[in-house]
């Protein structure tokens, strides 16, 4: 090997310490590299200590051989009741979304949390502290296993939307999901001869012998952190294996760092579903949707509508990147990939478009299993054939009367976007859907209308943040407490909420605003029963919001917004529904919802809240003073 060559390949003696980069198929991965990504991967190989690097392509061969490398391990299992499918089950200490140890990393507090308060809406970790916590946890993570080199693209390779990202891990579990979660190929790699890309570091972080590498679930949950660099445009994830945590171009890269790059550069990242529906006479509208994790938002983008004529079809089920065009016309692209969407509850009779999706090219995690090879969880419907066993999430023998789930709430399934039957013809297009509606959304059981429109935009806003449902299991927080969750944005922010408010407000002067809606599925009655049967009857209410939008559905003022006129939603054929009930407002109710909100954003944004979002506040509580 010449000097020069030897040079750039970083392999060198160090303190008599071999660098761990020596192989022949090291080097020649190394050379692959262009030149940003080359230095990059240099400085975590002197970090991390890989024993090997495994350049991704993105190719079936290589999944393959990533999948059956898992499968010799022991950490993942074949499901031969269904088509290339698997399952993974994780440490139960390492389930969901550690939002405790996921911080923003600035020079300022105050560019990461609202008020200068670590708290419901980020938590925040000085430059100083985020180098100690480094430092205590990443040096030689990765002695005893391979580090992945992963590089992808956020959305179409082509598309001004998109952006790119290279994560490093040592999880081949992490390796196989990226593949299907973002677009890995030779192509993204020729797109990284520039230095604008996001850098993502990931460490299972334990353990590092090679007989412990059989364990069924590397990580080292009692240090685990997954901190975020919007400023310099990186990501450091240590001691989890777990979806969120570990899939960094998921939530800490579209959403976190997104965030904050759509402010400086003038576009919106944002925990979204994208849909397109057409109705009867072929007319199609784009909406995106805004509900928290296990709200139902994968149901929604492959509704099957049950209103005759009706069609919806799927851009994506979580986050949509937009940007105003020349035109001013609102324009979204799904970044992602695949699903990756919550398990229990997903049925035949609830979404049977992802029901069929998930039958091949899966990776299920942390649901149950049967013993004909297939898969079980809470909400299924289906039940086993007769002699069909079923073993646990923890795998543990399991029946109904075992007194605890056969799969965790938050379980997951894993697929490719391609597979969804009812994937929109534009699902790919560089420059994005038209978006005409943006709707908000969460778990109210009581007293929020099944769906009131935003007078303006400026009100739309505040109807964003002042979002609040039931806490769900996507993160690490029990029980069903009602919490503020303003844009389903609350564990996602990449800067300073009030400034994400006068970003959002700023979108004010663009010419074709969409219309900006709140949705509720989940009121119920006195008896705590449903009000309103959701799922595919919940293209009743996109068919009014349609129709709102052509000037044709009424609707009437209250204190919150506007509400459908009574006849106005076609509720014809759905039985015995209380009208009056789904779209009331009660005093009580929204005086002591004003007064939560009041005190939410005092505590948590204080002087940060735009000067408007106090005026909506105020109008909010005048209007709400004068109900009978």
């Amino acid at each position: 090997m010449d000097a020069s060559r030897h040079e750039r390949n970083g392999i060198h003696e160090q303190n008599g310490d071999a660098f761990c980069v020596h192989t022949p198929d090291d080097v020649s991965t190394l050379e692959k590299l262009p030149e940003p990504v080359l230095q990059f991967v240099k400085q975590a190989v002197q970090l991390c200590r890989p024993d090997k690097l495994h350049l991704c392509e993105g190719s079936h061969d290589e999944q393959a051989t990533l999948l059956a490398l898992l499968e010799s391990r022991g950490q993942i299992g074949r499901l031969n009741k269904l088509n290339n499918c698997w399952l993974a089950r994780t440490d139960p200490r390492d389930v969901a979304r550690v939002e405790g140890r996921t911080v923003m990393v600035t020079k300022n507090r105050r560019d990461a949390v609202a008020g200068g308060v670590n708290g419901t809406l980020g938590r925040w970790m000085s430059e100083e502290d985020f180098e100690q916590a480094k430092a205590d946890r990443f040096p030689g993570c990765m002695k005893g296993r391979t580090m992945y080199i992963i590089p992808f693209s956020m959305g179409p390779i082509n598309s001004p939307l998109s952006r790119l990202g290279v994560e490093l891990t040592d999880s081949p579990y992490v390796a196989v999901s990226m593949r299907i979660m973002t677009r890995v190929s030779p192509e993204v790699l020729l797109a990284l001869q520039h230095d604008d890309f996001v850098r993502c570091l990931h460490s299972v972080g334990a353990p590092c012998s090679s007989a412990d590498q059989r364990a069924t679930w590397p990580c080292d949950p009692d240090h685990t952190l997954i901190a975020q660099l919007p400023e310099s445009g990186e990501i450091f994830s240590y001691g989890s294996g777990y979806g969120g945590n570990s899939l960094l171009g998921k939530k800490c890269f579209a959403l976190r760092i997104a965030s904050h790059m759509a402010r400086e550069q003038g576009w919106l990242a944002e925990h979204m579903l994208i849909l397109g529906i057409t109705n009867p006479q072929g007319d199609k509208k784009y909406m995106v949707a805004a509900f928290p994790s296990a709200c139902g938002k994968t149901n929604l983008a492959m509704m099957t509508p049950a209103l005759p004529g009706w069609k919806v079809e799927c851009v994506g089920d979580d986050i949509a990147w937009m940007k105003f065009d020349d035109q001013g016309q609102l324009r979204a692209i799904n970044p992602e990939f695949g699903f990756f969407g919550v398990a229990p509850g997903t049925s035949t009779k609830t979404n049977p478009v992802a029901m069929e999706m998930i039958q091949r090219n899966t990776i299920f995690t942390n649901v149950g299993q049967t013993s004909d090879g297939g898969v079980y969880w809470e909400g299924i419907e289906k039940k086993p054939a007769n002699g069909v066993t079923i073993r646990s999430w923890l795998d543990k023998p399991w029946t109904p009367s075992s007194g605890e789930p056969c799969a965790h709430p938050n379980s997951r399934f894993c697929t490719p976007l391609q597979q969804c039957s009812i994937l929109d013809p534009a699902w790919n297009d560089p420059q994005g859907v038209p978006i005409e509606a943006i709707i908000f959304g969460g778990r109210r059981p009581q007293g929020v209308p099944l769906v009131y429109e935003a007078f303006n935009w400026k009100h739309g806003v505040f109807i964003g943040a002042a979002m609040r449902s039931e806490a769900t299991a996507a993160a690490e927080f029990k029980g069903k407490q009602i919490m503020h969750d303003p844009f389903a944005m609350r564990p996602f922010f990449g800067y300073n909420f009030g400034d994400y408010l006068a970003h959002w407000l700023s979108m004010d002067k663009h010419s074709q605003q969409p219309r900006i809606y709140h949705v509720n599925w989940f009121r119920k009655d006195a008896s705590g029963h449903f009000l309103w049967p959701g799922f595919g009857q919940n293209v009743r209410v996109l068919e009014w919001i349609f129709r709102r939008i052509e000037g044709e559905a009424e609707a009437m003022e209250t204190a919150i917004g506007l509400v459908p006129s009574p006849g106005s939603l076609k509720i014809q054929g759905l039985g015995d529904v209380d009208e009056e009930a789904l779209f009331s407002v009660e005093k009580g109710f929204w005086e002591s919802e004003v007064r939560k909100l009041r005190d939410f954003l005092e505590g948590q944004v204080g002087n940060d809240l735009p000067a408007e979002m106090l005026m909506q506040l105020k109008q909010l509580e005048e209007r709400v003073a004068l109900l009978p």
